[in-house]
């Protein structure tokens, strides 16, 4: 009789226990916003150069960055740097070359870690087309010598 009281008590406790979390689910829990492409935030999906290469060509032109959903291409950008030694000479105005990919003209020398970030806390106008303003994103890339 011992044990069958025991093994009442265990099993009750644990419906006690199932219900409460199932009912912590439902009752008072707050809805699931609305998770597709359109509404979540865009996002970097490509580099030029790739982020982490150490053997960068210093002749390279061009840093592309390319987003995820079409962007908002009236001159709204945010390239932030960390130091003026780690951050490119500009070689001209930075410009779109098409919906998803900006491009930032640059004179790189031979040897450097260069680091950018494309957005970066209150510098976010890396936006898409419902002014949703992009992930941050960090690039850091070395020049062989």
């Amino acid at each position: 009789m011992k044990g069958t009281k025991m093994k009442t008590k265990i099993a009750t406790s644990f419906a006690i226990v199932l219900i409460t979390a199932l009912g912590a689910n439902v009752i008072g829990a707050e809805k699931t916003p609305d998770v597709s492409v359109k509404n979540m935030p865009p996002s970097v999906v490509k580099t030029i150069p790739a982020p982490g290469e150490t053997a960068v060509d210093p002749a390279l032109k061009e840093i592309c960055v390319t987003f995820s959903k079409d962007m908002l291409t009236n001159r709204m950008w945010s390239v932030c740097q960390i130091s003026k030694e780690t951050f490119p000479e500009s070689a001209g105005p930075i410009r779109y070359v098409d919906q998803r990919t900006c491009v930032m003209p640059v004179k790189l020398e031979p040897g450097r870690t260069y680091v950018l970030w494309f957005n970066r806390g209150q510098f976010n106008a890396f936006r898409d087309a419902q002014n949703q303003p992009s992930v941050p994103y960090l690039l850091v890339f070395e020049t062989r010598n």
